[in-house]
């Protein structure tokens, strides 16, 4: 085929990813130094219909270290219908720290599970990845880089550390190997590129990049992040009713409160000295009280220290990007609060109850969710995650209530109403829920909220004891 059929297939190509929307492209490129990269990158570019690619050679910077590491590549996902090329991407943050010993073997090892997940999540939600590992042999390497140093029209192409990349190129040689072996998968496999001359380099990615866009997408099942064996719910965790009591006192609860805020204002000002972030995700059944809750949290901050995000049926922005971009995207900096008035939970409650998610998207969620929270842990993250419970009678009484007051009527939707003609439905979902997704660090908090000022002091309480459990352990 010559040059300009491909380009002319691979342009058709792409408008085509663009016309459908229906999945997105990502190219990643590493390996070895001097070997064309960033030059075939560009040409690449020019072959392409440029507004529809964008183009990443990433140096964390300080905004990525304050947040989880693998923030920095979520919130640079493509959309459907377009195509992102990520230079060494979050495969040379593993291979250049491990190199330079910046991560030991078992981390380096952890990291490369990692990268297994994200990109199995990214094939599930219908992301095609090409990946490249640039070649070169060491000889071949040693005489570019004599050539571009001794031409000083070239010269400005030498990177700080492509020398020390050709001193390591055995090791970068071996953990190349290791690298790809490790992370290599039907959905997701390595093709080498072996240095030559750019045109035929350029060809050869090309040729890759178009075989990508015309793939069909990845099956639903193909791509499991983590085995998804369910974690066993402590019985005291179970959906049971709440107990309904006497009702709380106005006097005393309005002491209990301004001692819970107290506390909790103190321990969120101690936080943010220390860098430490907070998510706080609140889940519930309808009329439960998370507003109330949340705004009771809230009265005891400072307004320049969190953020509450209220999560709602996804915009047309966020049906553009895999499904987890959303809560990835909201993470607060270290020494912020992020509270979610609903969360990612949503895919294994109504998700799957209204279906609204297909049951490969919401089986496969629960293992997403704990490979997410483990590294809000792994990030040094305290998670707080508490769901809001209600009896039935309860909850059509503040239905009742609410249809009756004027200001309080927006508050009620059909969707109320259908809700709770699925009940049941819930109940087994909620059960599930806590059984796949219940372990040491992100334990499930149960508040019985029958009792609008117990349920409250109960929200802070299991809060504050959270925090303060932060901020009591070693280190």
């Amino acid at each position: 085929m010559t040059t300009h059929a491909l380009r002319t297939r691979l342009l058709e190509a792409q408008l085509d990813l663009v016309r459908r929307r229906e999945r997105a492209v990502v190219v990643l490129l590493t390996g070895h130094a001097v070997t064309h990269k960033g030059r075939l990158v560009n040409e690449l570019d020019h072959w392409l219909e440029n507004r529809h690619t964008e183009v990443h050679a990433l140096e964390p910077r300080g905004e990525e270290r304050e947040r989880p590491y693998w923030w920095r590549y979520w919130r640079r996902l493509p959309d459907r219908g377009r195509i992102a090329i990520f230079i060494h991407g979050w495969y040379g943050d593993a291979l250049f720290a491990r190199a330079e010993r910046r991560l030991s073997p078992g981390a380096f090892r952890d990291r490369l599970a990692e990268i297994r997940a994200f990109e199995a999540e990214l094939a599930a939600e219908g992301v095609g990845l090409l990946k490249l590992w640039m070649d070169i042999e060491r000889p071949v390497q040693r005489r570019r880089l004599e050539a571009l140093k001794a031409d000083p029209a070239r010269a400005w192409q030498l990177a700080p550390g492509d020398w020390q990349r050709h001193q390591q190129h055995g090791l970068i040689d071996a953990l190349g190997r290791e690298l790809r072996e490790a992370t290599s998968a039907e959905h997701a496999p390595w093709r080498r590129l072996a240095f030559r001359d750019p045109a035929p380099q350029l060809e050869r990615l090309a040729g890759l990049l178009h075989e990508t866009l015309v793939a069909p997408p990845a099956p639903p099942l193909a791509a499991s992040p983590v085995p998804d064996e369910a974690v066993p719910a402590p019985p005291a965790l179970g959906h049971a009713e709440p107990r309904v009591s006497a009702p709380m006192k106005k006097a005393s609860y309005a002491a209990a409160l301004a001692e819970a805020q107290g506390r909790l204002a103190r321990s969120a000002r101690e936080l943010s000295r220390r860098r430490i972030p907070v998510v706080l995700a609140f889940e519930g059944l309808d009329a439960a009280g998370k507003g109330g809750g949340i705004h009771r949290v809230t009265a005891a901050l400072d307004a320049r220290q969190y953020r509450v995000h209220r999560i709602a049926a996804p915009s047309d922005e966020e049906r553009a990007k895999p499904w987890a971009w959303r809560f990835w995207r909201r993470l607060p900096a270290d020494g912020r609060i992020a509270l979610f008035d609903r969360s990612w939970y949503g895919r294994v409650l109504v998700e799957r109850v209204e279906g609204l998610a297909c049951d490969a998207a919401w089986r496969r969620a629960y293992a997403e969710i704990r490979e997410f929270e483990r590294q809000l842990l792994a990030h040094g993250a305290v998670l707080g995650k508490l769901f809001l419970s209600i009896s039935q009678e309860e909850q059509l009484r503040r239905f009742e209530a609410r249809a009756a007051t004027p200001h309080k009527r927006h508050k009620l939707t059909d969707e109320d109403w259908r809700n709770r003609a699925r009940w049941e439905d819930y109940r087994v979902a909620i059960d599930e829920m806590f059984a796949r997704t219940q372990s040491p660090g992100v334990e499930w908090t149960l508040i019985a909220c029958d009792d609008k000022r117990a349920s409250r002091l109960a929200v802070l309480e299991a809060i504050n004891q959270r925090l303060e459990a932060r901020l009591a352990a070693p280190g």
